[in-house]
C-alpha cells in the first residue's frame, strides 16, 4: 500500500488561494452599484495576483518533485548470519548491516560472499539461496556498482527473487572483487548520491575484514 504525497496540499495551495481571491473579486465587483477610480485599481491589481498565484500553483504541480512513493514490503522481519563465521567477521557484519538499515532507506540486504549467503537482514523473503543472474555476475566481473532505481520496470528482476517480492529499489555494490553487498528498498529512485557513497564506503571496509578473515 502506498503513502500520500505530503506536499500535496502544499503544491495545491496557491492554485486555492489565487482561485478564491478571483472569486471574490468577482462576487466585490458585481454587489458594488459604482466603481471608484481607486477601486478599479484595486481589483486590477488583485486579479494579476490571483492570476500569479495560479500560474505558481500550475508550475509546482509540473516542476515539483514530488517524494517517492513507499511500499510495505512483503516479508518477514529478520537477522540470519552464516554460523561457521569468525566472531571477527560477525561482529562487522552486524555493524555494518545495522549501519544501512538505520541511516538509509535500505529495508532488507543481503551479503553475498565467496559463493555463499553470509548475511541477511532486515525484511527476508521466503527464499534464503543467492543465485547470481546476469546483473549480479556483472557486478562480481566488473567490480562496479549497479543501481536499479525501479527494479518492476528491469526485465532481470526476476533474479532477485531472494528480495521481497515488492521490491522497490535495488543497489548491488561489490565488495572487492569476491561479493556482493545487495540491498533493497521499498521505494524507487530512493538513494541520493550520498547514500550511494556511503554504501560504497561500507563495503569497501567489508570487503578488507572479509579477505583477511576468510
Amino acid at each position: 500500500m502506498t503513502k500520500p504525497d505530503p506536499n500535496r496540499v502544499l503544491r495545491r495551495l496557491p492554485i486555492v488561494v489565487g482561485g478564491l481571491g478571483a472569486v471574490l473579486l468577482l462576487i466585490n465587483r458585481l454587489f458594488t452599484p459604482e466603481l471608484t477610480q481607486s477601486q478599479s485599481r484595486g481589483d486590477v491589481l488583485g486579479v494579476i495576483l490571483s492570476a500569479v498565484l495560479i500560474l505558481t500553483g500550475l508550475i509546482w504541480q509540473q516542476v515539483q518533485p514530488r517524494s517517492p512513493q513507499t511500499v510495505e514490503l512483503i516479508g518477514e522481519e529478520g537477522f540470519i548470519l552464516s554460523p561457521d563465521l569468525p566472531d571477527a567477521v560477525k561482529t562487522e557484519l552486524a555493524w555494518a548491516s545495522h549501519l544501512l538499515l538505520t541511516n538509509t532507506v535500505t529495508r532488507s540486504l543481503v551479503v553475498f560472499y565467496q559463493g555463499k549467503v553470509l548475511l541477511r537482514r532486515g525484511i527476508l523473503a521466503t527464499k534464503s539461496e543467492v543465485t547470481p543472474g546476469p546483473i549480479l555476475k556483472r557486478v562480481l566481473e566488473t567490480q562496479k556498482a549497479v543501481y536499479l532505481v525501479a527494479l518492476k520496470v528491469y526485465p532481470g528482476q526476476i533474479e532477485f527473487d531472494y528480495l521481497p517480492e515488492n521490491t522497490q529499489g535495488v543497489i548491488c555494490q561489490p565488495i572487492g572483487n569476491q561479493g556482493v553487498l545487495i540491498l533493497a528498498a521499498n521505494a524507487p529512485r530512493s538513494y541520493t548520491k550520498q547514500d550511494e557513497k556511503w554504501v560504497a564506503g561500507i563495503a569497501d571496509k567489508l570487503a578488507v575484514t572479509l579477505s583477511s578473515n576468510l
